[in-house]
């Protein structure tokens, strides 16, 4: 399990690195896009948070806020996509990994609920 949590970790910090590339072409719409710079790089944040978690609870608050931003994330992006300001190629491709991450995220939190590992 050590490695899938590293191979999050570095999921996590690609997808914000991408979304923030991309976010620097984007004219207009500041706020959406800041919107967008803020959940997808708190995705990794809140990851290398849980790592030094206090409790089991704190561990698992951490990756479930992970979880929301990634949720959070998929939806600043369909807005900018609805709006024409990212294209369907990158659009689909950074749904795609913003979903990669949402569903490992489900899955670590349900292990670690059922089994109470940290």
């Amino acid at each position: 399990m050590v490695e899938n949590k590293n191979l999050l970790r570095e999921e996590s910090i690609d997808l914000a690195v991408e979304v923030s590339d991309i976010c620097d072409n984007i004219k207009g719409c500041s706020i959406y896009v800041n919107q967008l710079l803020r959940c997808s790089s708190s995705i990794g944040a809140n990851l290398h948070e849980a790592k030094y978690a206090q409790s089991k609870a704190d561990f698992i608050n951490k990756l479930e806020i992970s979880l929301k931003e990634s949720f959070e994330t998929e939806y600043w992006l369909e807005l900018l996509y609805r709006k024409n300001k990212i294209n369907e190629a990158t659009y689909k491709s950074l749904i795609n990994k913003c979903g990669t991450i949402r569903r490992k995220l489900i899955a670590s939190v349900t292990t670690v609920k059922n089994r109470g590992e940290i």
